[in-house]
């Protein structure tokens, strides 16, 4: 449903999107009575995510796709230039929008797909909530498109101030290329008299900014954003991927865990440094909204990065996600999970809603019921956000 510590977060988009909340609301109701029956069928989704493209233009350090361990890096050529084409796209969202699911554009870096604007236009086109995860390189080249397409929200990675920035991310002057970019689309907001699409920044804490998270306060004022999430970090220790391997070959033959290997690094952070970092900013956020996620209490914080058999004890101990969301990927699968390659179905060969409580969907969401929790869910944002 929505987790106690995501309330706080859940009326904050009640205030700015009203309607769309409300919509939230009434499906993940209808999903938690699914989830409950046991019998794998869901309501259809909330929520779709489209990953519009496995190409991007920057290397971040942190990243499990083009990261310093990320499986990317190593995949078959072939395979990581597949992408649906803008009208097999648009058929999507033709064939999902009698059910309105909110859709989110992500990637690699989604706006590297030709396609990508058009789509927009078509999923608001439709009445549907568009938000766009972006790395930030491209707005200002995209921004009259961007505003003028009605989008809902911008999700802007940054990780600190310009030379914080740019060293995570790999690209001298990218700091400076978003803050423009940024500057661009609220002028033409103001220039409309409109307030989408809204600004969130998106922070990952990890080695190389930690101990200069109070940075993104003044960063995010001066960039007039409506938000900023502090995301702690995804990472996997080595005995949790083999074990989730093991399993997965055991109970889902021929699926691949290897896009998880891209987070089997250690975190480096220093958590007593880290929680004080986290206090600071709690205690100091005036001008715009903070989020930390998973809103973990100080000894989660500690369990999360300290254990690697951690179970979280402020959030439910199982994932519902599948029961509520999905992932198209670049070649057609529909996925349930991000990192996880086993596939409910795929468009190109027969339509959405037949995929979705179909017998892979049904069969994988009836073994998840029973386990409550896959090895290397632990580490999956997912199972913080339902």
């Amino acid at each position: 449903m929505i987790p106690l510590r995501n309330i706080r977060r859940f009326f904050r988009k009640t205030m700015e999107q009203p309607a769309y909340a409300m919509r939230v609301a009434a499906k993940r109701l209808g999903a938690l009575l699914s989830y409950h029956a046991g019998r794998g069928n869901a309501p259809l989704p909330e929520a779709i995510t489209i990953f519009m493209t496995h190409r991007c233009n920057l290397r971040c350090k942190m990243c499990g796709q083009w990261g310093d361990h990320g499986v990317s890096r190593t995949g078959a050529k072939e395979e990581l230039l597949k992408e649906l084409s803008t009208e097999q796209l648009t058929a999507f969202i033709e064939d999902t929008a009698s059910f309105m699911p909110n859709i989110t554009l992500f990637g690699g870096e989604p706006l590297l797909h030709r396609g990508a604007l058009d789509l927009i236009r078509t999923i608001k086109s439709k009445g549907m909530h568009c938000l766009v995860i972006t790395n930030g390189s491209l707005i200002g080249r995209f921004a009259p498109e961007l505003v003028e397409a009605g989008l809902d929200e911008l999700n802007i990675s940054l990780d600190g101030n310009e030379e914080t920035h740019d060293a995570i991310r790999g690209m001298k002057g990218l700091f400076s290329t978003i803050s423009g970019g940024i500057s661009g689309i609220n002028a033409l907001k103001l220039e409309r008299g409109i307030r989408k699409p809204l600004i969130n920044l998106q922070c990952t804490i990890n080695k190389d900014n930690y101990g200069n998270l109070e940075e993104m306060l003044n960063v995010a004022e001066t960039c007039h954003a409506n938000s900023i999430t502090f995301h702690h970090l995804i990472f996997l220790a080595g005995e949790t991927f083999e074990t989730h391997k093991e399993y997965f070959n055991k109970h889902f033959p021929g699926t691949s865990s290897e896009d998880w290997k891209g987070f089997v690094f250690d975190h480096g952070l220093d958590i007593g440094l880290l929680r004080k970092k986290i206090a600071f900013i709690k205690s100091n956020a005036k001008n715009v909204f903070v989020n930390f996620y998973p809103n973990f209490t100080d000894t989660e914080l500690n369990d999360y990065y300290g254990n690697p058999r951690y179970i979280p004890s402020g959030y439910a101990p199982r994932c519902q996600s599948p029961w509520i969301a999905c992932y198209l990927f670049p070649d057609g699968e529909v996925r349930p999970c991000l990192n996880i390659a086993y596939s409910f179905g795929n468009v190109q060969k027969e339509p959405f809603k037949n995929i979705w409580n179909g017998p892979a969907a049904t069969a994988y969401r009836r073994r998840l019921k029973k386990e409550g929790l896959f090895p290397a869910c632990i580490r999956c944002t997912e199972l913080y956000r339902y």
